[in-house]
């Protein structure tokens, strides 16, 4: 310590003070200036973009599906680590397929929903698309810690989403039976993720590939105005939005033919009939509203109301399977 003389002639001694180096305050704050970002605002505003890119509805459902499928398969309660990987597995990879998805529907986006999240500006495409490849490769993982199977199956629905949003979307009629395939695997990869795909999920597969696909038709009048922009080969720009409504109506008629057979084959126990008979009725009132009014406007409302029938129906194949 250093003395210091005052005029009183006493001898104090002063302490030197540590001094802190500002540049490491200066990189604290900016740090906390970083992490701090996302609660503003604008970062709030992004994180609900990427969200709704996500499509966190469609995740929710997907994955539930797994779970119902792995309980169907294994005849009991899935275990926790099947249960989780399996849903979290399908579920990112419906988000990382969405957000790749609207990567690439930009430009029709911009015309039939320019409130979405790309074509508002809120997100850049760049980021959609580091969002869809990091969500998908970490359910491809998930997958992979399942068993090879569930891996094999995973992979597969990637590839065939990256196919139909690189090429398969302008074929129309073709791409809608692609994107319902992989609304059909989550039974399949369910099965698998518990080691035994049974008929049952089989059918199960069928029936929610055949709801689906008219799911997509019914898409097809609503997005009519960008795919012919795009010129896009659907239904509903080839043969009419009348043509389209009424292709649509006769695969949820069929949907519901299918939810008929597994009582009448002993694949289901009774609790399976009153709940599927209340999403079997709300198919048939949606097919009948399009068969009625064809326009964008009920195309929009019917594909909405579709999701809510399909979810029943997973009530339904879980209340077919529960031992009574």
């Amino acid at each position: 310590m250093a003395p210091l003389r005052v005029s009183s002639g006493m001898t104090l001694h002063r302490r030197h003070r540590p001094i802190t180096p500002q540049v490491g305050v200066e990189g604290s704050i900016k740090a906390l200036r970083s992490s701090s970002r996302m609660l503003t605002p604008k970062g709030a505003s992004r994180l609900f973009a990427i969200l709704r890119v996500a499509r966190p509805i469609n995740c929710l459902m997907i994955g539930f599906a797994v779970v119902v499928a792995e309980f169907i398969a294994a005849g009991r309660p899935p275990q926790l680590h099947e249960a989780a990987l399996g849903s979290l597995s399908a579920a990112l990879l419906m988000a990382g397929t969405m957000a790749i998805n609207d990567y690439f529907d930009l430009e029709t986006d911009r015309i039939n929903r320019p409130y979405r999240p790309l074509p508002s500006g809120i997100i850049t495409p760049r980021q959609a698309f580091s969002v869809g490849l990091a969500a998908s490769a970490v359910g491809l993982s998930a997958a992979a810690s399942l068993n090879m199977g569930a891996l094999t199956t995973a992979a597969a629905a990637f590839l065939l989403m990256v196919y139909y949003n690189m090429k398969g979307k302008r074929s129309g009629f073709f791409g809608n039976i692609l994107v319902s395939i992989c609304i059909g695997l989550p039974f399949i990869f369910g099965g698998a993720a518990v080691g035994r795909v049974t008929s049952t999920l089989l059918f199960f597969s069928a029936m929610a590939f055949t709801a689906n696909l008219g799911r997509e038709v019914t898409k097809g009048i609503v997005d009519v105005d960008g795919d012919l922009l795009m010129k896009a080969r659907t239904v509903a720009v080839i043969h009419g939005s009348k043509a389209a409504s009424r292709l649509a109506a006769l695969l949820y008629f069929a949907a519901v033919g299918l939810s008929l057979w597994p009582p009448a084959l002993k694949m289901v126990n009774p609790l399976y009939l009153p709940v599927v008979l209340l999403s079997d009725a709300g198919f048939l009132s949606s097919s009948v509203s399009l068969l009625r009014n064809h326009d964008r406007e009920n195309a929009e409302r019917v594909k909405g109301m579709v999701m809510l029938w399909m979810f029943i129906g997973l009530l339904a194949f879980i209340a077919g399977s529960v031992s009574v």
